[in-house]
């Protein structure tokens, strides 16, 4: 028991977890990476307590000190680099390029993020009485919760973390049980860059233990602020109970991501962007390629181009060269398995369909597929738009493609399927690419690059069923940790009344010209 990673309230770890449970490499099952404390809803409670009490004294720090601790958050990033990158790699089975660009992600957002703290600009307003100035500032929201899922285990929350921190507020963390020796290693790399014990807090927990602590915690006036990252079913859930207290919570969901590729387009990038978007971190990012909509007069050519591709990727051993490894965690690959059950007799499956093994190869898989969670890249051709293959996230190696006649019938088509959060257009043509940025519902849309991909400066987020239009990242972030505050300030000794009291400039507006 002792040996187990235990959650972190006011900078203490909290003994006697409900129970462990074991994190093993998704790419070797057997190498177990750390056993979790799990905790149950009190600790969450008790979390979210600590940061209460902790947060009007973080607070009182000024904003550029603040700042300075996310520098140097930044700073320990770039000196454990290699590290944590390694042990994104063999805890959720990233490749490790993507992990190295995960890490470096984290460091981009502290680097931005220190100049937040010498701005956070409030305005200074004119008012219509003499002697009066009217002002707003930015406050901070209070104690946050964040909730957040193993796929980006260290990028993702540092979304969240890193600029609710520079704001003035305190966090409460609950990561991905399957991602959460990762988790701790990223929470010790916070604490020993400055931040005081209460300001973040790391709690273990399963999903319904920490719903229930979330909505203890609500009830209970601790939590002003929460961030989810994860399903838009859970997603529903958690904005349903953030409701109840007229709470807006942040919320990153899920998608299904749509691809056009026009007449014009340049097939082989097209190709190339589907394949990095389709594959890579093997289909489970929120904003993986869902399903490519073709014209109809180059629909052969990319499936030829894009099934010889996919053939081709390395795959297998997420610390070698290739371009994706294994699934999660086990229950992602059962839940792969179910998205495999959408494959109707309509359909073209090109390649091999399930778990890689001895009785189903991949030629030129990198490593041994029976010891980790290895599924065959699937691409399906002949989807239609009432498919649930067309409907639903995947999250997993699988692309469905469609092909459409005009461009009104493919923007048509990548809205149907009521997510909103990351889309791709591949055209030569301007006129195409502004149109279909205009019909599109999704939060996010690329020109000639694949659906997946973020800059720490950029907005991030959906909507409909891939989020609340909160964003995430750059300075529309602020917003979500921050409340705006109005003030007026009236110096002239007397009580001036706004609109009652104010001057009225006369004009005489029977002038004409002669």
């Amino acid at each position: 028991m002792s040996s187990a990673i235990l959650s972190v309230v006011a900078g203490e770890r909290v003994p006697d977890p409900v129970r462990t449970t074991p994190s093993t490499n998704p790419a070797n099952t057997a190498d177990v990476v750390g056993t979790i404390g799990v905790a149950g809803p009190d600790v969450f409670v008790q979390a979210a307590r600590a940061a209460r009490e902790a947060q009007a004294g973080w607070a009182a720090l000024p904003a550029p000190q603040r700042g300075q601790v996310i520098a140097n958050v930044g700073r320990l990033m770039t000196a454990n680099k290699d590290r944590l990158a390694a042990l994104v790699t063999r805890e959720i089975g990233k490749p490790l390029a993507e992990a190295l660009g995960e890490v470096q992600e984290i460091i981009d957002t502290c680097d931005f993020f220190i100049g937040e703290g010498r701005r956070l600009y409030g305005q200074t307003v004119p008012s219509e009485m003499p002697d009066k100035q009217l002002f707003t500032f930015r406050r901070p929201v209070g104690a946050v919760a964040v909730i957040s899922a193993g796929n980006f285990p260290v990028a993702v929350p540092s979304w969240y973390i890193v600029p609710a921190l520079l704001c003035g507020n305190t966090v409460v963390w609950k990561p991905a049980e399957y991602s959460a020796v990762v988790s701790d290693a990223f929470y010790q790399i916070f604490a020993h860059s400055g931040v005081p014990a209460g300001v973040f807090n790391l709690v273990y927990a399963d999903g319904p233990d920490t719903f229930a602590g979330l909505e203890q915690a609500l009830a209970a006036g601790l939590i002003d602020k929460v961030g989810f990252t994860g399903s838009s079913e859970v997603g529903s859930r958690i904005g349903e109970l953030c409701g109840r207290h007229l709470q807006t919570p942040c919320l990153e969901l899920g998608g299904k991501n749509p691809m056009v590729i026009t007449e014009d387009a340049d097939l082989d990038l097209a190709v190339e962007g589907a394949l990095f978007s389709g594959f890579g971190t093997a289909g489970q990012r929120c904003t993986s390629l869902g399903t490519v909509i073709v014209q109809e007069s180059v629909h052969d050519e990319f499936v030829r181009r894009f099934s010889a591709a996919v053939a081709s990727a390395a795959m297998g051993d997420p610390t070698q060269d290739v371009l994706f490894g294994p699934l999660l965690d086990e229950k992602f690959a059962a839940g792969f398995e179910k998205s495999l059950g959408w494959i109707a007799a309509h359909h073209t499956v090109i390649g091999a369909t399930g778990r890689v093994s001895a009785d189903s190869p991949r030629d030129g898989f990198v490593g041994d597929p029976a010891a980790g969670l290895f599924y065959h890249p699937v691409i399906v051709d002949g989807v239609r738009s009432d498919d649930e293959l067309f409907l639903n996230e995947t999250f997993g190696p699988v692309v469905g493609i469609t092909s459409y006649t005009t461009l009104d019938e493919a923007i048509a088509l990548g809205n149907k399927s009521g997510y909103g959060l990351s889309s791709s257009i591949y055209t030569t043509d301007p006129n195409k690419a502004f149109r279909f940025a205009q019909g599109i519902s999704a939060g996010m849309v690329s020109v000639n690059n694949s659906t997946s991909g973020a800059e720490a400066h950029l907005p991030f987020g959906g909507n409909g069923k891939s989020g609340n239009g909160s964003r995430q990242s750059g300075i529309w972030v602020l917003d979500q940790f921050t409340r705006w505050q109005s003030l007026n300030w009236d110096y002239s000794g007397k009580l001036q009344k706004a609109q009652m009291d104010t001057v009225t400039v006369e004009a005489d507006y029977n002038f004409l010209l002669p």
